[in-house]
């Protein structure tokens, strides 16, 4: 007997398409989920509403982040604008950068006037900032030990003096060895670093392309920076989550 053959969930912007669909409804508590998945077949969930939350909800160590951000910003990874908003409502400057149109589409409905689809290498080279925010454990975009050092270049070349890194990440030694210690073990084995997750966002029938996204400690983040212009300067801890703001020491114009 023959079967038919099963649906597959279609690539696409499932990340995008949650932020909307949740934004669209009226950010409804628990209807809406990022689901994360991992190669190894973990699985985690998180209710979309926390990408919309203000800062009166916010957690410790988002708040020490926030209140380390100054002059014109660019929000790396900006989602639903969850820092941008109230930065750009305290009356600050900021642009937010992400891949997903649909974010950006969910950014504009909350009143962030400026925005730019893409990735750091698609911002305008005359462009120059302030501040970059990797806010929402967004130092996980660096990826892996080639792509990580060629961001930290890129946001170098697009600098002011004095210009500084606010970002947030996870200690992968620092996470439940039971549930995570053989997939650090099995990235190792494979010349990947520890915590380098391969990771794919879902909803509904939505699913996004497998992607790098890197939980690092702090002695691997900075030895990330090494040659790229800037350091580690200050660290700020929440179990196994940290903040840290990286200074330039490089000239501005670094090579991107």
């Amino acid at each position: 007997m023959t079967t038919a053959p099963l649906l597959s969930p279609r690539t696409a912007d499932a990340w995008g398409r949650l932020l909307l669909d949740c934004h669209t409804a009226g950010l409804p508590k628990g209807r809406f989920h990022e689901i994360c998945e991992r190669d190894d077949g973990y699985i985690s969930a998180f209710d979309a509403v926390g990408f919309f939350e203000g800062p009166e909800t916010w957690s410790a160590l988002d708040r020490w982040a926030y209140g380390r951000i100054r002059g014109r910003v660019l929000d790396v990874g900006v989602g639903a604008g969850r820092f941008a908003v109230p930065f750009q409502r305290d009356g600050g400057e900021v642009v937010g950068l992400d891949v997903s149109g649909e974010a950006l589409d969910v950014c504009a409905r909350r009143g962030v006037t400026a925005t730019i689809l893409g990735t750091v290498d698609d911002v305008p080279a005359d462009e120059r900032f302030d501040t970059f925010l990797l806010l929402g454990k967004n130092l996980g975009l660096l990826e892996n030990r080639t792509r990580g050092p060629e961001l930290l270049r890129a946001l170098a070349g697009l600098a002011r003096p004095g210009a500084r890194i606010v970002g947030t990440g996870v200690d992968p030694y620092r996470l439940d060895g039971a549930l995570h210690g053989e997939y650090l073990a099995a990235n190792r084995r494979q010349g990947r670093m520890s915590g380098q997750m391969r990771l794919r966002l879902r909803h509904r029938t939505l699913v996004t392309d497998w992607f790098d996204y890197l939980f690092m400690s702090v002695p691997e983040l900075e030895e990330m920076t090494a040659g790229t212009g800037w350091s580690v300067r200050d660290v700020e801890w929440h179990g196994s989550d940290y903040g840290a703001v990286l200074t330039l020491t490089a000239p501005v114009g670094a090579s991107r």
